[in-house]
């Protein structure tokens, strides 16, 4: 059974993220300036993406924490929200024709909920569902955040035992006006994501 981060990180975040972080992007936007003085991985979008990219970046180099710093989806949390995910969904993996639960990966030990990542205190939690499509119309409550990359970046960390922080700047409502919202919004993640990281490194 694989160890969740509370169990295998012995030194507290801010430690963590004054060794040898790698902050992990979709998008150069979504950094926008704000990250040139660290270590920062643009994967691209989509599960793909960020799974290649980030096994080919640790390979040689394994950092102290995987950071996860991005835009997404949410009709739960109010836009411009930034919130902490610990717990991750393939929300695009449907198998049930063959009798496997939803979102369950057949014949592997995966989870149907990947459960991973480091709580950061005052942020609130959600439930990531990670998926190759831009959401518009979300109605479950099966998870409240709505992303691209996510679930195989925690599990890949979760896989090589190297502590994770995942958060989420609510750029959209996941629905009709989506596109249009994440648009207008996604410049303004960098700043934001940047403040939490800050007083991360100074409280934690």
């Amino acid at each position: 059974m694989q160890e969740t981060n509370t169990q295998i990180a012995t030194a507290s975040l801010r430690e963590l993220l004054a060794q040898n972080p790698l902050f992990v992007f979709a998008l150069e936007s979504e950094a926008k300036g704000e990250f040139d003085e660290v270590d920062a991985l643009f994967a691209g979008i989509g599960k793909v993406n960020a799974g290649y990219h980030l096994t080919k970046r640790i390979v040689n180099n394994k950092p102290s924490i995987i950071v996860n710093l991005g835009s997404a989806g949410s009709n739960s949390f109010h836009r411009g929200e930034v919130v902490c995910c610990t717990r991750f969904i393939q929300r695009d993996m449907d198998v049930t024709p063959l009798g496997f639960a939803k979102y369950e990966t057949p014949l592997a030990n995966i989870p149907v909920v990947l459960e991973y990542g480091i709580t950061a205190g005052h942020l609130p939690q959600g439930i990531c569902g990670t998926g190759d499509n831009f959401e518009v119309g979300h109605t479950t409550d099966e998870y409240n955040v709505i992303d691209m990359e996510a679930w195989p970046l925690a599990w890949i960390a979760q896989q090589e035992n190297i502590p994770f922080l995942c958060l989420k700047y609510i750029s959209d409502g996941a629905d009709g006006a989506a596109a249009e919202d994440w648009s207008e919004a996604v410049h303004l993640a960098a700043e934001a994501l940047k403040k939490v990281i800050d007083e991360l490194r100074e409280n934690c």
